[in-house]
């Protein structure tokens, strides 16, 4: 056919006479690649795995956790038949764009004040993977999502809007706090606020979502996994306690040196066990579940003693936090009786 036949266009370049032009040699179809010489179609996906990579997804089990052991909770006072699975996912949902959102305020002020630099673990700002503005730009979706959900919680949740936003809206303030405005991080009140937020927030929260009660109790609960979720914190602040120095900011592990940061790092680490015991030989041996975890949480702590492992202890800690935080979980649903929770 005479269209299947090559021309020249009189520009160099090669065509058929119908002005199509030939398909690339390697196979691919024209303008199909970047400039980079990445596929197209592969753009917008690399594009999103950038965007997941700079919410910190391994940090999440530190308010997913409390929130889901709040859940527990609020299960085993309401039982199967009024347990409310919309309100739930919502929590969840609201819950963790926060969190995100408030790992990106993090990431931005960070990079603003001059913290992060090449060591840093947080590469999005450092290597320009984003740039300020999508950093922005996406706090503040995120943001605006964790709003979405809670407006959907106040519609389901039979607790009172008033208790309900007073709990929300200071666990959203706190997460911009953090870093951003006075910055709690800076000036060594990061450490509370993690104690706080990541804890007996996160599960009076979920908990009263569910249940429409505040129930005080139940930061008794969010203890292990509020000190548990803090020894995170604390030993990548141990870990960059001269880097900040240089930088011009305060963190607890500046301000107590080496020795007692590494004191305070096991207390944070090991305490929660020590409650798990206490309950198991009290109450249940449920609540013994959670030691399986006690071997791992000693390795954590032999590489945070040398100066060689120091570099991956906080996210080892992490992961520590969530398979203990879902024993523990666990450990709720399998006891006969929660103590200090009565039944509706």
């Amino acid at each position: 056919m005479e269209n299947s036949k090559l021309m020249d266009n009189g520009n160099g370049s090669a065509g058929y006479l119908d002005g199509t032009k030939p398909p690339p040699v390697d196979g691919t179809t024209c303008n199909e690649k970047d400039k980079g010489g990445r596929r197209r179609s592969e753009v917008p996906l690399m594009k999103l795995k950038t965007y997941l990579s700079a919410l910190r997804p391994w940090s999440l089990s530190a308010s997913l956790v409390p929130t889901l052991l709040g859940e527990a909770i609020a299960y085993r006072r309401l039982g199967f038949a009024e347990f409310n699975v919309l309100i739930f996912l919502f929590t969840i949902f609201t819950v963790v764009m926060v969190h995100c959102a408030g790992n990106v305020v993090n990431t931005y002020f960070d990079f603003v004040k001059g913290i992060d630099n090449r060591k840093s673990d947080d590469r999005t700002l450092v290597d320009h993977i984003l740039s300020k503005d999508e950093v922005v730009t996406l706090g503040a979706v995120l943001y605006c999502a964790g709003c979405v959900g809670f407006i959907f919680l106040v519609y389901l949740s039979p607790a009172k809007l008033e208790h309900l936003a007073l709990v929300y809206f200071g666990g959203l303030s706190s997460s911009f706090l953090y870093t951003g405005g006075i910055g709690l991080k800076y000036i060594a009140l990061g450490d509370v606020l993690i104690l706080i937020i990541f804890g007996p927030i996160s599960v009076l929260f979920s908990y009263m979502a569910q249940t429409g009660n505040v129930e005080w109790m139940t930061i008794y609960y969010a203890i292990p996994l509020a000190l548990n979720t803090e020894a995170i914190l604390h030993s990548n602040n141990t870990r960059d306690a001269e880097s900040d120095k240089k930088v011009g900011i305060v963190t607890l592990a500046i301000l107590i040196g080496k020795t007692s940061s590494y004191i305070l790092y096991a207390l944070l680490l090991f305490t929660p066990y020590v409650m798990f015991v206490v309950l198991g030989v009290k109450y249940s041996s449920a609540f013994l579940i959670p030691m399986v975890t006690l071997p791992q949480a000693f390795k954590i702590e032999k590489q945070f003693r040398q100066e060689a492992t120091m570099h991956g202890v906080p996210r080892q800690t992490a992961r520590l936090n969530l398979f203990f935080g879902i024993l523990y979980v666990l450990a709720c649903f399998c006891a006969p009786q929660l103590p200090f929770i009565g039944r509706k």
